[in-house]
């Protein structure tokens, strides 16, 4: 089976320092060093509190799936997912690797990287080796 093949991500001055650790297969998120809270997506501005005092934060790369649903009429099939990392933000993502009849809500998935049409690693999320 082949696999689904991504577009290229809109890299903005704002997300260059995200896709960059992608490139070098780190997943990043944004912390607020105002209130303390961790935010996806990459962006300036807290969105809990409004502040501009943000900073890049590693993430582990590992969380459980919250929801997901398989697009099995695609041709390749593919599965998207909410997953909720152990950070406690829930990003948008696609489920690759896997046997899509045995994915479930609350699965361990941990972070991988798949290339773009135009070469940009992009986080996806695969079931979690023990």
């Amino acid at each position: 089976m082949s696999e689904r093949s991504y577009p290229d991500p809109d890299i903005t001055m704002e997300s260059e320092t995200y896709w960059q650790a992608a490139n070098d297969g780190k997943l990043l998120v944004k912390r607020c060093d105002s209130c303390n809270e961790v935010h996806f997506y990459p962006r300036a501005i807290c969105p809990g509190c409004m502040s501009d005092n943000t900073v890049w934060q590693e993430a582990s790369g590992k969380g459980r799936i919250y929801s997901y649903s398989v697009m099995r009429r695609a041709d390749p099939p593919y599965a998207i997912a909410y997953v909720t990392l152990e950070e406690g933000i829930t990003m948008l993502t696609n489920i690759v690797d896997a046997d899509f009849n045995a994915l479930s809500v609350d699965m361990p998935v941990e972070v991988t990287f798949r290339d773009t049409e135009g070469g940009q690693a992009l986080p996806l999320f695969r079931p979690a080796k023990d």
